[in-house]
This record gives C-alpha cells, structure tokens and sequence, in this order.
C-alpha cells in the first residue's frame, strides 16, 4: 500500500455458503469489451434485508498482482462449484400475459442479469398459447438442465409444474390415465411472480418480490413440497397444489368469460356478480382423514382433528355448501396474509378441507372478510375445517327449485359441467372428482422451512 494513506483496519467474515459468483475485476475504457488492467476481483453475496427480501451485494477485493488475482478467483469458483443443489443450466418459461404484461420485463430486466452474473445458463420459452409449456415439457428432455423455471402468475405456474410432474410418470412409464402412487419431479422448479395474487411465490418467500426469488433459486434453497392429484373416475385430470369448488370456482368462471376487461377490473366484477347471485352448490363429500395425535390439535383454532380407529375409514358429508376448498399448502397472499389455509403445511402430507356450509349473504361476507386480517377466518358456525388425506365431491343436481335455478344449473351441467378452480386455473367436470396428496411430489427452489418464522430466523444469519 501507499504510506501516505492512512486507512481504518476493519474486519468482515464472508461466508462462502452465502456467496453466489466471484469475476476478474478490470478497469476498461470506453467501449473496450475485453482485456484491461487487472485490479482485484468481486465477490458477489446474497443478503437478507427486511421483510424476507433477498438482495445481491458486491464486496471488492483490489490486488494489482495477476497471479494473487488468478489464483483467487480459481480457488473460489471451484468452492461454489462444489455446493450441489445450485443450478448451472436451466429451463425458463416465460409467461408475456400474466397479470399487466410483465413478465418479460421482469425476467429480461431483473431476473436474467443475476442468472449471467451466478454463470447460470438459460434456455427461455416466451409462451404463445395456454398449453405452450406442458407441450414443451413433454418433449422436453429435463436431463439436461438443473431446474426449470416459470416466470408468470399462478395458473402459469401449475401448468408447468403440472407439466413437470407428468412428464416424470411417461419418463417412468407409468399410465397417465390413473396413477395412485405418481414418482417424483426429476428437477426443482423456480417461481418468479409476476402474475395477479401469486399464491405459491408468497408462501414459499413471503413476498412478491422477483429478485428474492431469483437468489433463492441461484442459491440452490430447495424446499420439498406436497402435490395433490385431481382425478375423475376414469381419468387424471391434472397435478396441482390447491382447489376450490363453489364460490372460488364460479367467480373464476365469470372472470374468463370476461377476459377482454383489464386483470383487476373483470375480477372484482366477478367476485361482485358471483356474491351478488350467491347460490350454494349440492354436493356429497367423502373424505379420508388424517390420522394426528391428539397432542398436536390448537385448542385455540377451530379444527375438527379425527381419530379414527380405521385409517380406511371414509366418512361422508351430504348438503348444500357456498365453498368448498381443498389445499395442501398454506396459500399465502397479500389478501390473505394468514394464508387460505394456515391450518396446513408445505410438506406435512395433508390437506386442509375447509366446508363452508350454505349461510346467508352477510354471515358470507363476513368470513371472507376475515381472510384479510388477523382473525381466524373459520371461527364461524357454517364454517368446517378437516385435516385430510383423500377428498371426493360429487356435484348433485338440485331439487325443488324454481325455474330460473333450474335453468341456470342445467345450462352450467351442459356446457362443460360444474367448474373448479385448480390453482388458479379454470376446469369444467360433471362427474366425481377425487383429490389426493402426495407427500413431497416435488422440490421448489424457496425458503429450506415450512414456516415464516424458522425462515426469518435462517436469514437473520445471512
């Protein structure tokens, strides 16, 4: 050093778990894309800032000695190339519809530059058409990439881990038209938000925020989670994390047939129309509860936990009900900070059925209301919440109705059936549904914790 200068002695500990890339730091001129005078090199880190966000930050480390430099940035890139869940290649799909269009932006702007910086290489499919990546999956041969990724909102999501999932049963040669017992993912999928709500990026990072899921994914956090199977009795319908029949379903219905409305607009003009023309659904429910030590239920929560001497046993509820929701996770949103389910986990092996039973408008509003605060959303007499493994719902047609009702149901049977939402994603069915869970289907890069406070607690040590 200069002896002229005088300089404050300081010490930092960097730790390699939480660095992502290391460069050659060069001073160029203008317009010189190559060469220049050797300074130091950059180490790139991830760090934790507040409210579960992830940030990159740049420590420069200056030395004018080309073999020190050299031999540094060596000695350094084969210590990240040793930490094995981290992806060197991956698969991304982006979504240019979601939400207000900016998918693209968002990946290009912010998601892309930390992939080149982390020496990620990328394969990206902008999609044309509902269906695009499923079809691009199936032909995909995933052996070549680490991970793959969507960049979208929920229903782009579940299309390509739907698509993940059943491309792993044809790779095992299994029979996609019923699969009890469906293999695992081959590689981890990535969630960038960039869609409306996004459900399944709040719960696994606690927040909308791209660039904090971008460092989860390049710092290789992975987080087994549970996938549940959609299955008519002939046939599978999909792979999916979460459902709802009624209310949930009927309000997405509406908001399709209203897609030439901007996303915001023709989705409260959904929610509005299908509360304003709220109308219970008739339907049996079989379930198949999970068998939970008495030890382990809330006192505080109102949860009907069954033990059941038969771990076979079904037990069946027959009635007419406004909403009924099926999840394996959590589903976290910002209108839902307590998450629509907070009763479940992301990799327990259970579903949360939550049956809310016909009511009036009021006492309706009043429970979805609850969704928004901090108050338990199911502390209301028409509101039933089960901890399951199995669920079947099988629609009837209603009786003793007058004709305005009668025509509205015989026109919804006829035009594709009663609808469901499956992670945001619209299907029509007229038969039986059966609802399973599968324990840890498949790996999410995302928080290494099923829960918010375990993962502040990990990043506090960031």
């Amino acid at each position: 050093g200069d002896s002229r200068m005088v300089l404050q002695a300081q010490e930092e500990i960097i730790e390699m778990k939480d660095v992502f890339s290391v460069k050659l730091k060069r001073r160029r001129f203008v317009g010189q894309k190559k060469g220049g005078t050797l300074l130091g090199i950059t180490i790139f880190k991830c760090l934790n800032k507040e409210e579960n966000k992830l940030t990159d930050c740049a420590i420069h480390l200056n030395n004018l000695s080309e073999d020190h430099c050299h031999s540094w940035f060596r000695h350094l890139k084969e210590i990240l190339n040793g930490f094995q869940n981290r992806p060197k290649s991956l698969k991304v799909f982006v979504n240019p519809s979601s939400h207000k269009r900016e998918a693209a932006h968002v990946y290009y702007e912010q998601v892309a530059p930390l992939f080149k910086l982390a020496d990620i290489k990328t394969d990206v499919t902008v999609t044309e058409y509902e269906g695009h990546a499923l079809s691009v999956l199936k032909e995909c041969e995933l052996q070549a990439f680490d991970g793959v990724v969507c960049v979208g909102g929920d229903g782009s999501v579940s299309e390509v881990a739907h698509g993940l999932l059943l491309k792993a049963q044809i790779d095992a040669g299994k029979d996609t038209d019923y699969i009890p017992t469906p293999v695992r993912a081959l590689v981890p999928l990535g969630v960038i938000p960039a869609g409306t709500t996004n459900i399944l990026a709040h719960t696994l990072y606690g927040i909308k925020h791209a660039v904090t899921a971008t460092l989860h994914i390049v710092m290789g956090h992975i987080q087994p989670v549970d996938v549940c199977t959609f299955s008519t009795p002939s046939k599978l319908l999909r792979f999916g994390f979460s459902a709802m029949f009624g209310f949930g379903a009927r309000t997405l219905a509406l908001a399709e047939k209203h897609r030439w409305m901007p996303s915001n607009q023709r989705k409260d003009f959904a929610f509005i129309k299908t509360l304003a023309d709220l109308k219970p659904e008739e339907c049996e429910l079989s379930f198949l509860p999970l068998q939970i030590p008495q030890e382990d239920s809330h006192e505080n929560d109102r949860i009907t936990l069954l033990h059941l001497g038969s771990k076979d046993q079904w037990h069946k509820i027959q009635g007419h009900f406004l909403n009924v929701s099926i999840m394996a996770i959590p589903c976290l949103c910002s209108m839902a900070p307590r998450g629509l389910a907070p009763n479940t986990r992301l990799n327990n092996g259970s579903m949360a059925l939550i049956v809310v039973q016909n009511t009036s408008r009021t006492e309706f509003i009043k429970h979805l209301k609850r969704y928004a605060s901090v108050k338990n959303q199911f502390n209301f007499p028409f509101v039933e919440t089960y901890t399951v493994q199995e669920v079947k719902v099988q629609p009837r047609l209603k009786s003793g109705l007058d004709a305005k009702e009668n025509t509205y149901l015989n026109a919804a049977s006829a035009e594709g059936n009663y609808p469901w939402n499956i992670d945001g994603d619209l299907m029509k069915e007229a038969s039986e549904v059966h609802v399973r869970v599968h324990p840890q289907l498949i790996n999410l890069y995302g928080v290494n914790t099923d829960d918010l406070e375990s993962f502040q607690a990990t990043c506090s040590c960031i």
